[in-house]
């Protein structure tokens, strides 16, 4: 198996909806995406899939001597590999690969986040540095867009977060700020839980209300960053967005049964919002 090869079966075996968007990217800029994409994954699978924390502390020391050795030009892994040739014509730099691991080591050191400051501060390392990345990779022209492209990672990864409730207890972690339980009157333990309906209280969907609400509220403060000269190409951004809002409002419409579930939408659907976004440009 080639590095390119390797790149594209991580990616479109992920089921992520990033896939979908980068399916109508020209080939040169759809193979750079997928080989960060490819990057992104193997780094959060470091801390989902490996039970240990010791464990993981020491891939991910891995993965940043991986990622200077690239930057200096031997790398080993196939997704660095695949990568570093196209890195300097994406603007894909070293302190951008790093921030990824930063994000993942907090995982790893910390379960819960006291108020939204600090979860932000999360959110900017695992999404708002791959929102300027890929930002890069389809292509602008203003400095604002990376203001968007930010703010856009954030809307996707308090998307995520609200989605992923259930799964992220399941693993002991709680990523809805400790004080915004405190101000719903929601307790840990319920959602920690997980099973309907004890988790399921009015207190609980009140508090997912006031999460949905903040992220729909961050994707119109995004599309309202994003300069018109660079409208155009940054619709994969417009397709995710679309396609998360999509998930976000079938969350809100089914009363955040989020704790003993993982809502989705399926494939085709995936596609046909990302088919929708190209032909109509928003």
């Amino acid at each position: 198996m080639t590095p390119e090869q390797y790149v594209q079966q991580k990616a479109a075996g992920s089921g992520s909806s990033f896939y979908y968007a980068f399916m109508f990217l020209p080939q040169a800029k759809r193979a750079a995406i997928t080989a960060f994409y490819a990057y992104c994954r193997e780094i959060d699978d470091v801390v989902d899939e490996v039970s240990d924390p010791g464990v993981a502390a020491v891939k991910l020391n891995w993965w940043r001597q991986e990622v200077a050795s690239a930057f200096a030009g031997t790398p080993s892994h196939p997704v660095m590999k695949a990568l570093m040739p196209l890195a300097q014509a994406h603007r894909i730099e070293q302190p951008h690969l790093l921030a990824v691991i930063e994000g993942c080591q907090m995982d790893l050191e910390q379960t819960r986040y006291l108020d939204f400051a600090t979860l932000r501060r999360y959110c900017h390392l695992v999404a708002g540095v791959v929102g300027e990345v890929a930002a890069n990779i389809f292509g602008r022209s203003s400095e604002r867009t990376l203001d968007y492209a930010h703010t856009l990672g954030l809307a996707l990864q308090l998307t995520n977060i609200i989605r992923d409730v259930g799964d992220d207890a399941r693993r002991g972690r709680i990523y809805l700020p400790v004080d915004e339980l405190q101000r719903f009157g929601v307790k840990a333990s319920e959602i920690l839980q997980r099973q309907a309906p004890f988790g399921y209280s009015e207190r609980f969907m009140a508090l997912m209300r006031f999460q949905a609400q903040r992220a729909q509220a961050t994707y119109d403060e995004a599309l309202a960053l994003l300069p018109a000269v660079d409208r155009e190409s940054q619709r994969p951004g417009l397709m995710m967005a679309n396609i998360y809002r999509t998930l976000l409002r079938e969350i809100e419409e089914d009363d955040f049964q989020v704790l003993h579930q993982r809502t989705s939408l399926t494939p085709l659907r995936k596609l046909w919002i990302a088919a929708r976004t190209q032909w109509q440009g928003h």
